[in-house]
């Protein structure tokens, strides 16, 4: 008996030693930053990289980031916060603001390539949906962050549609998100309501805005060739920024 037990570990030894113990997941972070002012009015980057390191991202896509504005000291932003989470970064300009520049920023743990601004139809403040390639356990994904118009629904559609059709492109799977300023229902979002997109609902609750007592559901998360693990989860931030940020953790599909 005891020699034949040991056969059989033999011949499972190798099939054991080839699995992949690690799970093949992508843990992407979301986040309006307001440019680092909180609901108190205080200018604190520290504060949110922690909010930030709390949550283990591999990809984080930021909103509202300054690049050496009067307003935040002067600071670039991206580039401190990869700093104090010892993250790659990338930022993205959508437009020159107060002495500096204003758009959204990538982090990542691996590198960051293929960074590349998508302008966006807009009318007064500049739009963009701000993309970049990394690697993943599941191989190169695209991801990107966008921040859509809050004026104007029409407006609001046509950029959602040309941020869709730009990422498309891409080769890769692609996950988007960011603040929308649009609600699950709305006509901005049904853009990316049918195949290939996936917009994912979120577990409850699920406001993001404004951060002290959500009462908006307008920050999302939608993928091409990805599926969430579970239901993207909006974090109980309150006062580090006006938004609450959203975590999904993202896989191949099955």
């Amino acid at each position: 008996m005891k020699q034949a037990l040991s056969l059989i570990a033999g011949l499972l030894l190798p099939f054991v030693a080839q699995a992949d113990p690690s799970p093949k997941e992508l843990r992407v972070l979301c986040w309006n930053l307001h440019h680092g002012a909180g609901m108190d009015g205080k200018n604190d980057l520290e504060r949110i990289a922690a909010v930030i390191r709390s949550q283990n991202p591999d990809v984080v896509l930021l909103q509202e980031v300054d690049k050496n504005c009067g307003r935040s000291s002067r600071v670039d932003q991206a580039a401190e916060l990869g700093r104090l989470l010892e993250m790659h970064s990338a930022f993205g300009k959508a437009m020159d603001h107060d002495g500096g520049e204003y758009g959204q920023a990538i982090l990542s743990r691996t590198e960051i390539e293929d960074a590349e601004v998508h302008r966006l139809p807009s009318q007064g403040e500049p739009r963009i949906a701000f993309s970049a390639t990394v690697e993943s356990p599941m191989g190169r994904v695209t991801v990107a962050s966008v921040h859509l118009d809050y004026q104007d629904e029409a407006r609001q559609f046509a950029q959602a549609q040309v941020a869709a059709a730009a990422l498309l492109k891409s080769a890769h799977p692609v996950v988007l998100a960011g603040d929308f300023n649009a609600t699950p229902e709305s006509r901005t979002l049904s853009v990316f309501a049918q195949a290939p997109w996936n917009s994912l609902a979120k577990e409850s609750p699920v406001e993001t805005h404004p951060a002290d007592a959500p009462k908006v559901e307008i920050d999302h998360v939608v993928t091409r060739g990805l599926r969430g693990v579970r239901p993207p989860v909006v974090v109980a931030e309150a006062v580090a920024s006006d938004h609450r940020p959203l975590l999904a953790v993202l896989a191949l599909p099955e």
